[in-house]
């Protein structure tokens, strides 16, 4: 049974804390309730030698759980339950473990006098700046219901174009992984085989298959090696890209790629207009609009022009010059804001910017896939193919001169 640390005040407002052993938080809160305490906080405690598959894999919490969440939330809070009452409903009836357990903290946060912008804020892993910020704009404004239902609609249109991304990414990884996995068993298990039947021959190999030969043995023979020196590089790639300057240059490269770069350029744009429509329409100020777009942007380069664009509209500067000084944005969406800007209308521009670059995507993704599958077959019949024929070269070369 898991054990739960809890802190709380007796009813002389004595400070009182512990570790109860309970089924659920649930049942730890009704406990400590039988015993007229006032929650001050209940979290899971680990024991420090316990170990738990959970720990490891532990269930992420995916947009369409927060997209419920956000809905199902905004409809309470509009049908007049209290708010704590609705977050406790949602907490027992969520069935992402995770998920769960953080609603019902943030459920204790609230009834203990937090709002629901400051008790969501303690699951970064969770809440995202946007989804705090948004809450705290519809607590502020008294829209909590209405900008619940804006935040939901966000998510759903975010997470259909991430889903748009990763199928147009998808097929070409999965055939990449089986060719790379072809090539690798040629010349483990089938190479080998050959260079028997050709040694026995006890004649000279064509160039292209003594070269296939030699990677083959080198392979085998070092296959160990080559393994760990590509383990430590993938590690210290993996290590370099944590830092500002690798993601900026990683996700400058993303942007530039030949055929995909297109792509992740028209979700950028979509993603910053879509975004910062949605925080201006709920009232979140310009600055902290900007600054929760940048953090959320989910690319270095675009986050550092946001960052940039945020830093000039401080000093006076309006939006659409910094925009065209970055260098990231088209022309017609700079032009655009500008319009927007100059209206008043700017929440409404950026969201048919977004509009109009969500069908971009879906254009962009319909023209990759059907251009992917020609390339990757192309590059198969190559790599393959190219093999083949460098096996059976000395076959036909000895066929040849039998013939002769």
């Amino acid at each position: 049974m898991p054990g739960f640390k809890y802190a709380a005040k007796d009813a002389k407002g004595r400070d009182v804390s512990g570790i109860l052993e309970a089924k659920s938080r649930a049942d730890v809160i009704d406990i400590l309730r039988k015993k007229d305490l006032v929650i001050i906080s209940v979290s899971e405690h680990a024991s420090r030698f316990k170990f738990s598959l959970n720990s490891i894999f532990r269930k992420k919490v995916k947009l369409d759980d927060l997209v419920i969440f956000a809905r199902q939330l905004a409809t309470m809070v509009d049908a007049g339950i209290p708010l704590v009452g609705a977050l406790d409903i949602l907490g027992e009836q969520m069935d992402n473990k995770v998920f769960a357990a953080a609603i019902l903290a943030v459920r204790s946060d609230v009834e203990t006098g937090s709002s629901l912008s400051e008790a969501m804020a303690k699951h970064k892993s969770i809440f995202s700046p946007l989804f705090v910020n948004m809450v705290k704009a519809g607590e502020s404004s008294g829209m909590l219901d209405e900008i619940l239902d804006r935040l939901a609609e966000y998510l759903e249109k975010t997470n259909s174009l991430q889903k748009k991304v990763k199928s147009a990414l998808v097929y070409p990884a999965i055939v990449s992984s089986m060719a790379f996995g072809i090539t690798l068993l040629l010349l483990l298990k089938v190479i080998p085989i050959f260079k028997t039947i050709f040694e026995g021959f006890g004649a000279s190999l064509p160039a292209p298959t003594m070269a296939l030969i030699i990677i083959s043995d080198t392979l085998r023979k070092y296959s160990l090696i080559v393994f760990c020196v590509l383990a430590v590089i993938l590690f210290f790639l993996s290590k370099y890209l944590k830092t500002d300057k690798g993601r900026f240059r990683f996700d400058y490269i993303l942007l530039n790629m030949p055929i995909f770069g297109i792509l992740f350029k028209k979700v950028a744009i979509s993603k910053f207009t879509r975004t910062l429509s949605t925080l201006i329409k709920s009232g979140v100020p310009i600055l902290s609009a900007l600054e929760v777009v940048g953090k959320t942007s989910g690319n270095k380069v675009v986050e550092t022009a946001i960052d940039n664009v945020r830093a000039n509209v401080r000093e006076g500067e309006n939006i659409a010059e910094p925009l065209m000084r970055s260098k990231i944005f088209p022309s017609m969406v700079v032009r655009m804001v500008s319009v927007g800007e100059q209206s008043g209308e700017l929440e409404k521009m950026l969201s048919k910017i977004a509009d109009f670059y969500d069908e971009q995507v879906d254009a962009a993704v319909t023209a990759l896939t059907s251009m992917i599958e020609p390339l990757i077959i192309a590059f198969l019949g190559i790599v393959i193919g190219g093999i083949v024929i460098c096996m059976f070269l000395p076959i036909f070369k000895i066929t040849s001169v039998m013939g002769a």
